[in-house]
């Protein structure tokens, strides 16, 4: 369980219209981070530019995500560009939390306004294949969830992913999102076309998941 437990929103609060609680900074986080049963969430910062190059620069994490393969120096200037987002202001603004396990950035968590009009939220996430299969993408994820229906109040928050992607896939199923689409051949990475799948969780069903945890 995450350490920003908000009241968990009615159901009129469901129903209701949209109403993303903006702008949001990430340094409410400086402040208070984040923590899950074993990790820091902090936001990123340009001094974490190494431990990023670490999963960055490895053919088995830009498999899956559509970044370009990077010199070091220009990996270095893309992790400053990241943490210099810092706010949720309008329509694509993002933030990225640094997953810090024992002193070392393992991976990294963003939220992205997708539409503010519609109260929609976009979370995503990447963590170097050492630390795979330990339960960590998924503790990270989670938080993700109560930030953006707890503290930010997002009616509905997706995620997309490149359809091949089995372990995003499953993350995505372990909390609770429902694939609602494959988009056939969306994209064209790599020399070839891709497909992309769509997951999606709405406010009600957050709260469901989190009431029955307290039982």
């Amino acid at each position: 369980m995450s350490t920003i437990l908000h009241a968990l929103p009615d159901e009129a609060a469901d129903a209701g219209p949209p109403a993303l609680r903006l702008p949001y900074d990430v340094a409410e986080v400086e402040r208070r981070p984040l923590t899950t049963a074993r990790m820091t969430l902090r936001p990123l910062a340009a001094v974490d530019a190494d431990d990023v190059w670490e999963y960055q620069r490895l053919p088995e994490v830009l498999r899956y995500i559509p970044w370009p393969e990077r010199r070091r120096e220009e990996a270095r200037e893309h992790t400053e560009a990241r943490a210099a987002m810092r706010r949720l202001v309008a329509d694509g603004d993002a933030i990225f939390l640094a997953m810090v396990l024992d002193g070392r950035v393992i991976g990294d968590l963003m939220v992205r306004l997708a539409s503010a009009q519609h109260a929609r939220l976009e979370i995503g996430w990447v963590v170097h294949p050492d630390f795979h299969g330990r339960g960590l993408a998924t503790e990270g994820a989670d938080v993700l969830l109560d930030l953006a229906f707890g503290r930010l109040a997002a009616h509905r928050v997706v995620a997309h992913l490149d359809a091949r992607n089995a372990a995003s896939a499953h993350l995505c199923e372990r909390l609770g999102m429902r694939r609602e689409a494959t988009l056939v051949e969306e994209e064209y990475n790599d020399g070839e076309w891709q497909d992309t799948a769509s997951y999606g969780m709405l406010r009600r069903e957050w709260r469901a998941l989190r009431a029955g945890r307290s039982v």
